[in-house]
């Protein structure tokens, strides 16, 4: 096992160094290191884990793409070792490997895991807790108690939708036969007073700052009754599509004994089924929250959950599984990695060079390098502070040698506001791609407040493998620092001619 998952995150990281070469770090990505970067227990936009996650890892690895691909594929790897824990549980042997190999037919831990963010920091919590829960509820001592308490505050400070984790190992708990021992043992208070106490710092965060994290999440609640039934149709189509190719494989490996499930469903044991009863309140609690609220749901906030249906389906069957449909299944998942690895990394990578991406990825590196050698060449001083597009900014703090911290207080990420004078007066830098309206409408505003600017426009254009690639305009306000409240000379004289128009 540990073999298979580390095989799993070694091919797949190769995956992702090819397939992205010259491609630049997901936005997402580089806002999770933004974040890690000031230790808190709270930030204004998501809970903290995954900020955490991603400062702990450059604190040991290098600032570099290939080094928070791994840390990307790690997570997805310690999920599988978690998901391990869980099925171990219940079978062994040939069953056990199986699960693992059908999760690895699924998108959720390559191409959802690679970009690591709130969402995908949970693909390790969630089987971490789930595995916890059912040990605690099952043994009703303290050891386990503590470690569930502590698991599911560790999936709450990845993603508020951990809630409805939580929710479904209450609901769990309560529609088990084995209830009442549960309930009058120790064990779920001793959970709810460790995770409480666990969880302590950040609810202080929350309500000494304003709770600014729930207000995001609010936003995704404005929709109606018929936006909410196309949400929960797309999230219920999303999941059944993310979990199709291993549905088909296991099909093949069921064969005919797949009319004998209604026989093995009822004669599930007591473990499975409390796992049964978690499984479904993953899927309904979201749905009924959808439907009662009007939230958004896309299907992605719940591929964390996915391995609970795989291993209730591989382990709930009473029949054996032949080696030989293991090693089939390893060939299969062996062969769409290599073929990955192989043919489909290298295509992207060249018709991304070629087409580019949305929000421009493979020009973040170009536009923070020119960025600071021209910052450097204005003041003779290292860039401290980037703000504009957010995934520009990001990527200006990432990939700069000089690491700018990112300006822009996270409470006001979306209300483009003017940065503050101390900010200004220590000097300062914003970039945007030209033909972003809006960010290009608060440069604007920004001009008019800070006096003496520099404004720049460059071109960036990709390259991959010694080929050049899409190019782009990108805009640069530059507010050079103030020297005892006087502009540097050089500053002042580009200033000159930036009013004039002869830049």
């Amino acid at each position: 096992m540990p073999l298979l998952i580390a095989c799993f995150i070694a091919m797949w990281t190769l995956y992702l160094v090819i397939a992205y070469a010259g491609g630049g770090l997901h936005p997402d990505t580089l806002e999770a290191w933004t974040l890690g970067r000031n230790f808190a227990f709270g930030y204004h936009k998501h809970p903290p884990l995954m900020g955490w996650v991603a400062a702990s890892w450059t604190s040991v690895f290098p600032l570099s793409d290939w080094s928070l691909q791994l840390m990307a594929m790690a997570n997805a790897g310690l999920a599988l070792v978690f998901v391990d824990c869980v099925a171990r549980q219940f079978v062994t042997g040939h069953k056990r490997i199986l699960v693992l190999l059908l999760l690895m037919l699924t998108p959720a831990y390559q191409f959802h895991a690679q970009r690591f963010n709130a969402n995908s920091v949970l693909l390790a919590t969630w089987p971490l807790a789930t595995w916890c829960f059912l040990r605690a509820f099952e043994s009703r001592g303290a050891g386990w108690a503590i470690a569930a308490g502590c698991a599911t505050a560790l999936a709450m400070v990845g993603k508020y939708y951990s809630i409805f984790l939580v929710t479904s190992f209450a609901f769990a708990a309560l529609a088990h036969p084995a209830r009442r021992v549960y309930f009058t043992s120790a064990s779920p208070w001793i959970s709810a007073v460790t995770g409480l106490a666990v969880l302590s710092p950040h609810i202080y965060w929350l309500a000494t700052t304003g709770a600014s994290t729930f207000s995001y999440a609010l936003t995704h609640a404005n929709g109606n009754a018929l936006s909410s039934l196309s949400e929960v149709k797309n999230f219920l189509l999303g999941l059944v599509a993310a979990i199709s190719v291993a549905a088909v494989v296991w099909v093949f490996i069921a064969g005919t004994r797949l009319k004998q499930f209604p026989a093995d469903f009822a004669a599930m044991n007591s473990g499975l089924r409390l796992l049964f009863y978690v499984a479904i309140g993953t899927i309904v609690l979201p749905v009924l929250t959808s439907l009662a609220l009007g939230t958004d749901l896309p299907s992605l906030w719940a591929l964390q959950g996915l391995f609970l249906f795989v291993v209730l389906i591989v382990c709930g069957a009473r029949y054996p599984i032949e080696r030989f449909y293991t090693v089939n299944v390893t060939v299969i998942v062996s062969g769409v990695a290599l073929v990955a690895v192989l043919v489909a990394a290298p295509i992207h990578a060249v018709y991304r060079n070629i087409n580019g991406y949305e929000e421009g990825r493979n020009l973040y590196q170009q536009a923070a390098s020119e960025l600071t050698r021209q910052w450097r060449e204005l003041t003779g001083e290292p860039l401290g502070a980037v703000s504009g597009d957010d995934a520009l900014a990001f990527a200006t703090a990432f990939y700069s040698p000089d690491h700018p911290h990112y300006a822009r207080t996270f409470e006001r990420q979306y209300d483009w506001g003017l940065p503050r004078k101390a900010v200004l007066d220590r000097g300062w830098a914003a970039l945007c791609f030209q033909g972003q309206d809006d960010c290009g409408r608060w440069m604007e505003v920004v001009s008019s407040h800070a006096g003496n600017f520099v404004r720049r426009e460059f071109t960036v254009q990709a390259s991959l493998w010694g080929r050049h690639g899409v190019r782009r305009k990108v805009v640069a306000l530059i507010v050079p620092p103030r020297a005892n409240g006087v502009l540097p000379v050089t500053a002042a004289q580009d200033f000159s001619a930036s009013k004039r128009g002869l830049e």
